[in-house]
């Protein structure tokens, strides 16, 4: 029911992910008589593939926290979580308010052992024409260094599980290569995680630069969430900026116009490979279960993409991995007095709530 669009994009982008997955269940949350009269519209009542789960009410994108948590509880948001933390569903995709889902994520779901924060996880563009993993993006603006160990920690285990390499490569983000360089979060993390690499638990690379993101360089890029949030922002104005500089340039002369038809396709495999509803779907990591967060204004070819995201990472037990790999290696970390510190969502995000493999 949340995001931009609510039912008019999230049941569309269902009936079509069930459609050419066989292997998925998709429950469908909200005011039943709302999703039945858009499933009656679009010809797919009685799909025994799609069930309706009821819930009165529906967060809002301008609730606060305490209204999401206190005073709703029967959203639609809170009912989807709710059925993976009870063992009905296997993950659950959300388009709603970022911060509410993060924190009825973690009062509902609680995090892995050996977990402080969860961390917001998406997938980035690159020039090897295969993502990058970046987090955190927004759900811990302020992290002390065991935090961002314990992303790479989790980074690398859903990298590995999703992508199937063994030991993804982890770049630390910094404003320069040298280890001389960055702040003492970053100098202090990167030690953790030289520690990880020696004992041949993570596969380290060192640090990395804002344009290795887009380079490629390593699989996943470790940052705090306030440094990620404007990384994450940026790439987002900037794709926008070229794509809208492009199509006006394309349409300024005849002969413009004429040289756009000739390499046409050329122009559909750029727009293809930048565009972001492809890269839709961020992974809430360090939960107890699987929440995937859509973002708000994604159509429903983007949001297909999200749930193609949980699904996926239901299906090889990314959950599993993370745990085994948190359970591993925590013992072994020096975890300060204050870590257990509250984490700041990122409420500028806007972000369906999905029975997947079930999906809720």
């Amino acid at each position: 029911m949340g995001g931009d669009h609510g039912p008019a994009v999230t049941i569309p982008a269902a009936i079509s992910f069930v459609a050419r997955e066989s292997g998925v269940e998709l429950v469908l949350v909200g005011p039943v008589d709302v999703i039945n009269a858009e499933l009656r519209r679009l010809k797919s009542v009685g799909n025994p593939r799609l069930s309706v789960v009821n819930a009165t009410e529906m967060v809002t994108m301008d609730d606060s926290l305490e209204v999401a948590l206190r005073r709703k509880k029967d959203s639609s948001m809170r009912v989807a979580i709710a059925l993976v933390r009870d063992g009905h569903a296997n993950a659950c995709v959300s388009a709603g308010n970022t911060a509410a889902l993060m924190a009825l994520s973690r009062y509902l779901l609680k995090t892995i052992p050996g977990v402080d924060r969860p961390a917001i996880c998406t997938l980035i563009p690159n020039h090897k024409d295969r993502p990058t993993y970046m987090l955190d993006l927004g759900a811990n603006v302020d992290c002390a260094p065991h935090h961002l160990h314990q992303f790479a920690l989790m980074g690398s285990a859903l990298v590995s599980a999703v992508e199937g390499k063994a030991k993804p490569s982890i770049g630390l983000l910094n404003i320069g290569e040298e280890d001389i360089k960055g702040n003492d979060l970053v100098k202090q993390t990167a030690q953790l995680l030289r520690a990880d690499h020696e004992k041949g638990v993570l596969n380290f690379y060192g640090n990395v630069e804002g344009n290795d993101i887009f380079e490629g360089t390593t699989d996943i890029v470790v940052c705090d969430g306030f440094v990620g949030n404007v990384v994450l922002k940026a790439s987002e104005g900037l794709g926008r900026f070229v794509k809208n500089a492009l199509t006006t340039e394309f349409k300024r002369t005849p002969l413009n116009m004429l040289g756009a038809m000739i390499a046409g396709g050329a122009i559909k495999a750029f727009s293809r490979r930048m565009n972001p509803s492809r890269y839709n779907g961020a992974s809430l990591l360090g939960l107890r279960g699987l929440v995937f967060k859509s973002h708000g204004g994604a159509d429903a070819y983007g949001y297909e993409w999200a749930i193609k995201r949980a699904f996926d990472a239901a299906r090889v037990d990314v959950l599993s991995q993370i745990s085994s790999c948190i359970a591993d290696l925590m013992p072994q970390a020096d975890v300060p007095n204050n870590a257990h510190a509250t984490a700041q969502p990122d409420a500028s995000h806007t972000s369906l709530d999905l029975k997947a493999q079930k999906i809720a």
